[in-house]
């Protein structure tokens, strides 16, 4: 399994720009890219569904398990991992930080949209 680098976190941890492209049902074709919010913590990037479960980006990172993101100028291959548990205290005081003046915080650490929490990591690729 990959992992990020420092440098690559410390530029998702500053970007509000990250867009999600999980594969589409044939696993091959990248669905269209949706802009999301996005935390770092230690050595991880998360994202959340606004609108929850319910989400279609959500669903399909988790039936795939597979796309890409675009963020801070960086297009990487990645995978996608449902979140549950502790960690998402620490998901929420993330995005407390990094998004503290914007209205949508409250949806996004409620719970809806902490049900529908995806860890994203780096996929090694062969060319």
């Amino acid at each position: 399994m990959s992992t990020w680098s420092e440098d690559e976190l410390c530029k998702i941890a500053e970007a509000d720009d990250l867009h999600i492209s999980p594969f589409r049902e044939d696993g091959v074709t990248y669905g269209t890219p949706t802009w999301i919010w996005s935390v770092v913590v230690g050595d991880a990037v998360y994202v959340r569904a606004y609108n929850g479960k319910a989400s279609r980006w959500y669903q399909a990172a988790l039936r795939q398990k597979a796309g890409r993101i675009t963020v801070a100028g960086m297009t990487k291959e990645v995978t996608f991992e449902p979140v549950d548990g502790p960690i998402n205290d620490l998901i929420d005081d993330a995005y407390r930080a990094k998004y503290r003046s914007s209205p949508y915080l409250a949806p996004m650490i409620g719970s809806r949209a902490r049900a529908a929490t995806v860890k994203i990591l780096p996929r090694e690729t062969t060319t």
